[in-house]
């Protein structure tokens, strides 16, 4: 039997947080920043298992990673 888990947590930029840090660190990859324009490399981190982007039907085609 397959036991689900969930967490959520707030990411406040008024505290010095980014979201697309936090993303990038999460999915131990590359992001940018369009907000201000850093790029956040996580792509040396080590320990993710599974990942995957979920878009609707009708995403342009261009969303989806090949």
């Amino acid at each position: 039997m397959a036991i689900y888990h969930l967490e959520a947590k707030v990411v406040s930029r008024g505290a010095g947080r980014s979201a697309v840090a936090a993303s990038a660190y999460l999915s131990c990859s590359r992001l940018y920043n369009d907000y201000d324009g850093i790029q956040h490399d996580y792509t040396k981190k080590q320990g993710l298992v599974w990942q995957e982007v979920f878009l609707p039907e009708y995403a342009p085609a261009g969303m989806a990673r090949s």
